[in-house]
């Protein structure tokens, strides 16, 4: 496990105006890491990654054993980030049947019929599962507010300072409700520089294999970068709560990503105090029989 004061570090402060310049994007962003040196550190954090994995295999058993709680992990970043290789290593040990993620791209036009939080109601985990959203309904006030022009199928009304607060205040009542009803949230930022989104990309264009990963948008959207940060510090600042929180990963190195957001999904699936359900006397008579009746058989 990684010290628990790292990821305190990471985790945002309710009500703390945030300005994304001021997050180191590398592995030197915790001061306490810096020791370490970059290989020794990659090689301690790689350890920890695989530690984690275990541990997560046995908490999400134990989750949905104990059957009180789902577990929502929210993925948001910059295109290049690392979302998609994030969830595949975090999640990798982790029982299929127990988790689920949905990788929400342009609404529909049966989505975009329906407020604006339809389309992830009807994919919250249920209790005893993980679900990963490979961005969310954030989306509705980040890149529809650098581009207002999608906003679509609503009211006549002035897409001012006024709506977009609206849509925080539905968004934190929504995820209030949640927590009420068992819903644990994660929110991960995977902070990706703007020079290392570049090397992402050229890399992308150059490699045969990868060169349907590019997109001709994800440059076109490269270019509302400061428009971007903008409308994420100012999603994050307002709707980071002690409930649901937000965690800034730093994403210019993939290994940091991955060890910090395993060690974060394992350290709070732990802090729920998660145990197997206990039996009843009536229930442990009946499995004493089943025994003894499996025992008898010639």
């Amino acid at each position: 496990m990684i010290k628990q004061e790292y990821n305190d570090h990471l985790r945002v402060l309710p009500g703390k105006k945030i300005h994304l310049k001021d997050f180191d994007t590398g592995w030197t962003q915790i001061e306490g890491l810096k020791e370490y040196g970059k290989d020794k550190l990659k090689e301690h954090v790689n350890i920890l990654l695989q530690q984690n994995l275990v541990e997560l295999t046995s908490a999400q058993q134990l989750l949905y054993a104990d059957d009180r709680y789902s577990l929502l992990i929210i993925f948001q970043a910059m295109d290049a980030a690392g979302k998609d290789g994030t969830i595949k290593h975090v999640m990798s040990g982790v029982n299929p049947q127990g988790c689920q993620v949905f990788s929400f791209k342009k609404p529909s036009d049966e989505e975009m019929n329906h407020n604006f939080l339809w389309r992830y109601m009807k994919n919250l985990p249920e209790r005893g599962r993980i679900g990963i959203f490979n961005r969310s309904y954030y989306e509705d006030v980040l890149v529809v507010k650098v581009h207002p022009e999608l906003l679509k199928n609503l009211p006549d009304g002035k897409r001012n300072s006024a709506f977009w607060e609206n849509r925080y205040e539905d968004i934190n009542t929504f995820e209030r409700h949640l927590v009420r009803n068992g819903t644990v949230i994660i929110k991960f930022f995977l902070n990706v520089s703007k020079e290392e989104q570049k090397k992402r990309f050229m890399d992308r264009l150059m490699r045969p294999e990868k060169n349907w990963k590019f997109s001709a948008a994800d440059l076109s959207e490269r270019a509302y970068w400061t428009d971007y940060m903008h409308a994420y510090e100012e999603a994050i600042r307002v709707t980071n709560t002690e409930s649901a929180p937000w965690y800034i990963i730093p994403a210019d190195n993939k290994w940091v990503t991955r060890a910090l957001v395993a060690d974060i999904i394992t350290s709070t699936l732990r802090g729920l105090e998660l145990k197997f359900p206990k039996l009843s006397e009536a229930q442990l008579e009946m499995l004493d029989e089943a025994r003894k009746t499996l025992e008898a058989e010639a």
